[in-house]
């Protein structure tokens, strides 16, 4: 399995296409993370990538894998990425 891009790798990647330098990309890319973490309460969405959702779990009943004993788990908000279709498709294929 290959390695994932680097954040200087994805910078000096979107300088190239669009055209910007790395420094006018790294605050782009800055500047989009810092939108997606004020607006992800209320869910945000990149086009074509996939979307930030805030997600409430109920509390529940579970077990502690090495004792087996039963245990409750808290109520807690949590942050998911839900995959776009078109990033599905393009990724998997249709």
């Amino acid at each position: 399995m290959a390695k994932p891009l680097t954040k200087s790798q994805i910078v000096t990647s979107i300088a190239d296409t669009v055209g910007l330098t790395k420094t006018q990309a790294a605050q782009a890319l800055d500047a989009l993370t810092a939108l997606a973490y004020k607006h992800a309460k209320s869910s945000f969405t990149i086009p074509g990538l996939g979307k930030l959702v805030l997600v409430h779990r109920k509390a529940r009943m579970g077990r502690n894998p090495a004792t087996g004993a039963a245990m409750k788990i808290p109520a807690k908000r949590v942050v998911k990425f839900r995959v776009a279709k078109a990033a599905k498709d393009a990724i998997l294929g249709k």
